[in-house]
């Protein structure tokens, strides 16, 4: 408790008034008795000093960009996860599944929704008997990290058996690549935007 001798252990009720409705000018906020003053109440709210609030705070606010981060990486993992699913339902088109991870108006969804219209037409169907259609997703990481825009960058292997209907001819996709996402915020809820696939249609381009 020595700090708290040294420096006083009372606040008058006008510092107290004056701090709460912020009735400081920038130039006070280096003055020694302003210091004091939020010394003292660090110490009142649990903390050894100044120091070591901002301390706790710089820390608190690194651990909450990790989460954050952490969320939207988590994002791609799931909506991968969630394509396989969606390729195990043809020639079910369910593009309702990826209502939590896509904007129901994004180009992506639009343009995914399309490709793989026209392979459950054509009766296609995943072969998943004994693991022979798998995929992995591998370094994730930000591109870009802005207050409304994330941009993520991804390594995808996708190893996939196709089926088509009566005939059982076969396709395959076996194909390791680098996928670009393309987040975004939009009325406080953040979801993919678009996406880039340099093997987007692949299989559309087969007949």
């Amino acid at each position: 408790m020595k700090k708290k001798f040294e420096i006083g252990n009372t606040i008058s009720h006008v510092t107290l008034q004056r701090f709460f409705e912020n009735d400081y000018q920038d130039k006070t906020h280096n003055d020694l008795r302003f210091l004091k003053t939020l010394d003292k109440i660090c110490i009142f709210l649990g903390y050894k000093d100044l120091n070591a609030y901002i301390q706790f705070v710089k820390e608190k606010r690194q651990e909450n960009n990790e989460s954050d981060s952490q969320k939207f990486l988590q994002m791609v993992y799931d909506y991968c996860s969630t394509v396989f699913d969606f390729y195990k339902q043809f020639p079910n088109h369910k593009t309702e599944l990826f209502k939590k991870l896509v904007f129901d108006e994004s180009p992506f969804l639009e343009r995914a929704s399309q490709f793989s219209k026209e392979l459950c037409d054509r009766d296609f169907r995943l072969v998943t008997k004994n693991n022979r259609s798998n995929y992995e997703v591998f370094d994730i990481h930000i591109v870009t990290d802005e207050p409304d825009k994330k941009i993520l960058e991804s390594q995808e292997f996708w190893n996939l058996l196709f089926k088509v209907g009566e005939t059982g001819e076969e396709h395959f996709v076996n194909q390791l690549n680098t996928q670009i996402y393309f987040i975004r915020k939009i009325d406080n809820v953040w979801k993919i935007w678009d996406n880039y696939n340099p093997d987007a249609g692949r299989l559309n381009s087969i007949k």
